[in-house]
């Protein structure tokens, strides 16, 4: 999502870091959905999203990261060079461009952005306008066999909804989030979401809120859209083992998830039925079972083994996850259901704005203590107090996470321990844990 770049990015000292805070004068929304200011900056640029590699675009609310995973890892299981864009970025800005497998180094991104900046001219621009631009134009230029195209905010006015003929789309699970932009209903929310299907494009969705499911329907019916739907089109089951897929093109036997959690399955099936309804010639069983067990993405239920666990007793265990809605937190739940053998700690830290009671409530059962956290450097942080109140006054302050983490009850079986809350969060104590 373009929120991050909200925040001055957390790039080295540099010529790349200095053209980003320029731009931050170039437009006085921080996020501003439309695409006028993009198609005319692509235009002076020679039109870089018609020099593309094939384009899978992601939308959605919660899933897109993790789809983006799955999506790369298969095809790069295939022998495929590819690009990734994504947002937010975690600690570096360099996280949000992958080319040809590779994060953007800073020589290359200071180039491009100069360039983009030369070309733009001083004309009003959001900074994530001027970010996917010069994505583009640097995934225009270095060959490879997929582009992965995250959307930041919503679809239709998203500034990557620039691609006229991707080889497939996604629809990752919509919750209510982001209402001030997309809309107070999961209907308005799923209209912005589905602004990215195209015109004989097929897209592919998981498990949907009916409402959402038939909103994103209606849409792929009215551009001539194929829709694949999970249940309908394509189902995925838990098997011992694994998993099994299922489309009409036939059934494959795959191993557990890279990833961890029950909805995991749900976005590698979306990835798996996008590609399988673009079905390039290197798409095979092989390589999408290597690619769905093979998929890494930070902050996902990510068990953390550095700095910050090493503060804990040497049989616990440190986990870090960046679900911060509603629809972030039932899955979450889904897996604490089945953590079952050892006492949970759970450390929550928000951004502002977002329903913490609503992420809150299927958690709370589950928790042995709940500590409310807000970093110092946590951009945008929800207070303590807040936290607290919303918990029903179970959580306890921390205030800070290592400050949570030393309040730990030490007595008894080994724990797990649980950090959640927020993408910014999670950006901070992934540097608190680094070696």
């Amino acid at each position: 999502m373009p929120g991050r770049s909200a925040d001055r990015p957390s790039l080295p000292a540099s010529r790349s870091e200095a053209i980003i805070d320029r731009l931050h004068a170039l437009h006085p929304k921080l996020i501003d959905l439309s695409l006028g200011r993009m198609e005319r900056l692509l235009a002076a640029l020679g039109h870089p999203e018609r020099a593309l590699p094939p384009v899978i675009h992601v939308a959605g609310t919660n899933g897109k990261g993790s789809t983006c995973a799955f999506l790369r890892a298969i095809a790069e299981a295939a022998g495929q060079r590819v690009h990734v864009y994504t947002s937010p970025h975690l600690v570096r800005f360099h996280e949000r461009i992958r080319l040809a497998g590779e994060l953007v180094g800073e020589e290359a991104l200071t180039a491009a952005l100069e360039e983009v900046e030369a070309v733009n001219a001083g004309a009003p621009i959001t900074v994530f306008e001027v970010i996917t631009a010069t994505a583009l134009l640097l995934f225009s230029r270095v060959p490879a066999g997929l582009l992965v195209l995250e959307v930041g905010l919503g679809g239709r006015f998203d500034a990557t909804n620039v691609i006229e003929r991707p080889a497939a789309t996604a629809i990752t699970s919509i919750s209510m989030d982001h209402m001030e932009f997309l809309g107070d209903t999961l209907e308005k929310i799923a209209f912005e979401k589905a602004g990215i299907l195209k015109p004989g494009m097929p897209c592919a969705t998981g498990v949907q809120d009916p409402r959402a499911l038939g909103v994103i329907a209606a849409r792929a019916a009215a551009v001539g859209a194929p829709l694949l739907a999970r249940g309908r089109d394509w189902r995925m089951a838990e098997q011992p083992g694994g998993l099994r897929y299922e489309d009409a093109a036939g059934g494959i036997d795959l191993p557990p998830p890279g990833l961890l959690g029950p909805h995991q399955a749900d976005n590698a099936g979306i990835a798996i039925a996008a590609l399988r309804a673009w079905n390039p010639p290197w798409l095979t069983a092989a390589a999408i079972a290597a690619g769905v067990a093979a998929a890494e993405w930070p902050a996902r239920l990510q068990r953390l083994r550095g700095a910050l666990a090493a503060t804990l007793p040497p049989d616990w265990e440190l986990w870090l996850d960046g679900g911060h809605n509603a629809g972030g937190g039932a899955a979450l739940a889904e897996q604490l259901a089945r953590w079952q053998d050892r006492p949970l700690h759970l450390v929550v830290g928000m951004k502002g704005g977002k329903a913490v009671g609503e992420f809150l409530r299927p958690l709370l059962r589950h928790a042995t203590t709940l500590w409310a956290v807000a970093e110092p450097g946590q951009h945008l942080a929800t207070p303590v107090e807040r936290i607290i109140e919303a918990s029903g006054f179970l959580a306890r302050p921390g205030p800070s996470v290592a400050e949570a983490l030393a309040a730990l009850p030490r007595g008894g079986a080994p724990a797990r321990v649980l950090v959640c809350g927020s993408l910014y969060l999670a950006g901070e104590v992934l540097k608190m844990d680094a070696p």
